[in-house]
């Protein structure tokens, strides 16, 4: 058995080594998935078509004339070819990618795949170790079967636009696109998974996820409360549904969240507010009392904390064992020491980016190189692949695929 060795200077090697991803996704879901695992050290080939990625477009602000912050924060780590799949010759070239991968990752619209001669009949039988990951909005069966969804569609479709924002005020989109987000982190799971199985059988499969499936399953605990009682949920705005206090309250220098989860937790915030005996008040005794008589709680809790600072109440609270912190905006977030400790920003070779939330001890991840331009990496993903330097040039020359000049986005 051969053994790697890595000298004190060299990242070691990722627990995905060796792995080879072909990423055939754009937007956000599929990229963030391949850019998790290229993070863990597998190779990954995205291929963009000869307009690209939309979301390069997706800005101000831009890295470069044609690339946003938001395309390069999903897609460091990755080599890049851009491949025209409308011609015949494209299509064949993906084909002898698709030989070269462990993995595929996609999320075409149904059916597209098929009419460019690769139905999911024929990828198992060319190759049947491969993995094939497909990602679309609705499924590619059923009422929706098919139909295009964005993250805010799922968002509304799915009921959890319902349930975000004021009581009085109208439903809204949550301020990130976390169903796609998800969706991309259920998909990087489902192809462990599936590696996982592979060992055993030999045999790839297709890891279908669905931004449908994600939305469904992050409702917990209106969905579970809908359930048990039938009782269509309301918004809260920041408070919680069933735990209490569990919300925002103005002090004199902002917001200020506290979650208080038990009883113990609630008694140490009643101390700490001066007020002991509301841990033994009837109303407010037991979490249900609370949930119960949550407007007087809240009106009895905001009337304490007014007067307090933010920092101030936070170490208080915190050296109590209760959950609270200031809320933060975006720049406060992403120059907390805590997150920085962690290593979440990085910053290298001109990069800036999130840096990796997986922590493993023997075969940590690592926020690879800055994403390539659209086609950097041509030339030499063909060459991998096993095309000769002729193959390679008629298709450069025939535009069913294009090369630009090596180099990384600043």
């Amino acid at each position: 058995m051969t053994t790697q060795v890595t000298t004190p200077d060299a990242p070691t090697p990722g627990a995905l080594a060796g792995l080879k991803v072909l990423d055939l996704s754009r937007v956000l879901a599929g990229p963030l998935c391949t850019q998790m695992l290229a993070d863990h050290g597998a190779t990954v080939v995205k291929v963009e078509s000869p307009t690209g990625d939309d979301t390069r477009r997706w800005g101000p602000p831009f890295l470069t004339e044609d690339t946003s912050a938001y395309y390069a924060n999903v897609n460091r780590g990755k080599q890049n070819i851009v491949v025209d799949l409308a011609t015949d010759q494209g299509r064949t070239i993906l084909g002898t990618l698709l030989a070269d991968a462990d993995v595929v990752v996609e999320n075409f619209k149904a059916g597209t795949l098929a009419a460019w001669g690769y139905p999911d009949d024929v990828i198992r039988e060319r190759w049947p170790a491969l993995i094939h990951c497909r990602i679309t909005g609705f499924g590619t069966e059923g009422p929706l079967g098919g139909l295009p969804g964005y993250d805010a569609v799922l968002q509304a479709y799915g009921g959890l636009m319902s349930i975000n924002g004021e009581q009085e005020g109208p439903p809204l989109r949550i301020g990130v696109p976390v169903v796609d987000q998800v969706t991309g982190i259920l998909a990087f799971s489902g192809i462990l998974l599936a590696l996982n199985e592979r060992h055993r059988s030999g045999r790839g499969q297709l890891v279908d996820t669905t931004l449908l499936d994600t939305v469904i399953s992050l409702l917990h605990p209106h969905s579970a409360s809908w359930l048990a009682d039938g009782r269509i949920p309301s918004r809260t705005g920041s408070a919680h549904p069933t735990i209490a206090p569990y919300e925002n309250f103005a002090t004199l220098d902002g917001l200020f969240f506290i979650g208080a989860g038990n009883d113990r937790q609630f008694a140490a915030l009643a101390d700490v507010l001066d007020e002991p005996a509301l841990a033994t008040d009837p109303r407010f005794a037991t979490n249900p009392d609370r949930v119960r008589n949550v407007a007087e709680l809240r009106a009895v809790l905001a009337g304490r904390i007014a007067g307090r600072r933010r920092a101030e109440l936070s170490e208080h609270l915190l050296a109590r064992g209760v959950p609270a912190s200031p809320v933060h905006d975006i720049a406060e977030a992403m120059t907390a020491p805590q997150v920085r400790h962690r290593e979440l920003v990085v910053e290298q070779d001109g990069y800036r980016g999130i840096g990796v939330p997986i922590k493993l001890s023997r075969t940590p991840g690592h926020a690879a190189a800055p994403p390539s331009p659209a086609g950097g990496d041509t030339r030499d993903v063909l060459a991998a692949a096993g095309c000769t330097p002729e193959e390679i040039a008629e298709a450069l020359e025939g535009g069913a695929v294009v090369a630009r000049e090596k180099g990384r986005i600043p």
